[in-house]
């Protein structure tokens, strides 16, 4: 019913055998804690003026980026190259190919998951980065400076990780009182509870990974860019992870595009894939 790896593990020590460059966990950190504080520097909130000239437009009907979006982009995707040179690139802001990411390894990057938040003012942003491997995500990285600096990892077969601790995920038994991060919810999910709903779809599922959210779910359209590091984060706490139809996630394909997110505790997946189906297999063609 949802996405699971039994030879992430054995895999991931293969990649290490091949391309010893990821192995300096170090310096991949370091690259993203550097990315977020560019990010940092023009970000509006916490009473700061930095924002105050921050260049804002639209790419789309209700899908801004501002400049720090660009600016974070072309520094992860230099600095990113250079630590592991044999990777492809796959981001939100850089024009996609499918030239650029047709080997086996691909970085996919989220420069700032959460634009309007950070546009606003607003905490609930990230840096999302993740390293995949046929398919498969083998690491992730999910950085929120402007939230205490809070720095996500997970390695796949490895478990997941917040400031370097241990994360267990949601284990709630019953759909119903399940925590959803959320500004409102539908009459028929009125059983479900509302908790603070961040910008970022990233720390939405992050959420669930930490036990702050039994159930995160998107019912439209979205891209690789937005999940691959959170739902590893996700996976490797021990929630359960799906496309809304409860399908396997898959990366790096030729269309980037996936229909919606579902993460959950184990126990209430099912239950929520058939809550959600009707309104998922009328969505996706809507």
């Amino acid at each position: 019913m949802f996405s699971c790896f039994a030879n992430a593990s054995q895999h991931i020590s293969q990649l290490e055998a091949d391309y010893p460059l990821v192995l300096d966990r170090h310096r991949l950190e370091t690259i993203i804690r550097a990315a977020g504080d560019l990010a940092m520097a023009t970000w509006p909130g916490g009473g700061s003026a930095a924002g105050a000239k921050l260049a804002v437009w639209e790419k789309g009907p209700n899908n801004p980026v501002c400049a720090a979006d660009l600016a974070v982009d072309a520094f992860l995707r230099r600095e990113l190259t250079a630590l592991l040179p044999s990777a492809g690139w796959l981001s939100e802001e850089t024009a996609d190919t499918l030239a650029q990411r047709s080997g086996d390894l691909v970085w996919l990057v989220d420069p700032i998951d959460g634009t309007r938040d950070y546009i606003r003012g607003r905490t609930g942003w990230a840096v999302s980065v993740a390293l995949i491997s046929a398919g498969r995500p083998l690491l992730g990285l999910l950085y929120a400076p402007a939230r205490g600096d809070e720095m996500w990892s997970a390695e796949a077969g490895q478990g997941a990780h917040r400031h370097g601790k241990p994360l267990a995920a949601s284990t709630r038994g019953q759909l119903a009182g399940s925590r959803v991060p959320a500004q409102a919810l539908s009459a028929e999910d009125a059983d479900l509870v509302l908790v603070d709903q961040p910008n970022s779809i990233a720390l939405r599922i992050a959420m669930v990974a930490a036990n702050e959210a039994d159930l995160l779910a998107s019912l439209r359209w979205g891209y690789e860019w937005d999940i691959g590091a959170a739902a590893l984060i996700a996976r490797e706490a021990g929630a359960a992870v799906s496309d809304a139809f409860g399908g396997p996630l898959n990366y790096n394909k030729r269309d980037p595009r996936a229909f919606g997110v579902l993460v959950t505790a184990p126990a209430i997946h099912g239950a929520a894939v058939e809550r959600l189906a009707e309104r998922a297999a009328r969505l996706a063609v809507g």
